[in-house]
């Protein structure tokens, strides 16, 4: 069983590195984002209030959070293991975890903070499917129209320059202890997020003696 956590900045690549890690090693790919864009999108009483912190730019408070991800653990479905991103957001949830489970890596993708405005600032989101798109890497084959359904293209709530910054003042505040806490019981490893995705999650796989990654 191996169980996994992927920290970075917003933009910096995380729900794709771990997909790819999910997909191939029969791994449960837990994502804080994608539970609560869920949310969102169903229009949940959770959903409502996840919307109205992210379009202040503020973080989704650190109970909240914990709860949803402790929630999700414990329906154990996970038989081969987990890879976690988005958890532990704060030194506490990253001793809950080291004292909780057996972790066997903790993959920091690092990514400068003016690389994450370039690729979070590119970011639209469909108004009608809720589809994401990338100006940078996912551009629509109509300027402004969703490919799968027509509708208008938007800039996300959380994707201003100000919701931005707020984001990232957050984020180096309340990560970058739980980035060193786990670097001190030499769990963690750092690779280059700039790098191509394939290239990032070759470095990964390399480093935990993984099988190649053939993408």
């Amino acid at each position: 069983m191996r169980k996994y956590v992927i920290v970075g900045a917003q933009g910096s690549g995380k729900g794709t590195q771990a997909l790819l890690l999910a997909r191939d090693l029969d791994l449960v790919h837990i994502s804080v984002g994608d539970i609560f864009r869920w949310h969102v999108q169903n229009h949940t009483k959770l959903g409502a209030q996840v919307r109205r912190t992210m379009a202040a730019g503020e973080l989704v408070g650190d109970d909240l959070v914990e709860r949803v991800v402790r929630e999700r653990l414990e329906q154990h479905d996970w038989n081969y293991g987990f890879v976690v991103d988005g958890f532990p957001r704060n030194r506490r949830q990253a001793e809950f975890f080291l004292e909780s489970y057996d972790l066997d890596g903790v993959i920091h993708l690092d990514l400068p903070d003016a690389e994450v405005r370039r690729r979070v600032l590119a970011r639209r989101l469909c108004s009608r499917c809720g589809l994401d798109y990338n100006l940078i890497a996912h551009r629509p084959k109509r300027e402004g129209r969703c490919d799968a359904c027509g509708g208008d293209l938007v800039i996300r709530e959380d994707g201003t320059e100000e919701a931005l910054a707020e984001r990232l003042r957050l984020y180096h505040e309340k990560t970058d202890p739980v980035i060193e806490l786990f670097a001190r019981k030499e769990y963690v490893f750092t690779v280059d997020a700039r790098d191509e995705i394939a290239t990032v999650q070759r470095k990964i796989r390399g480093h935990l003696s993984l099988p190649p990654y053939e993408g």
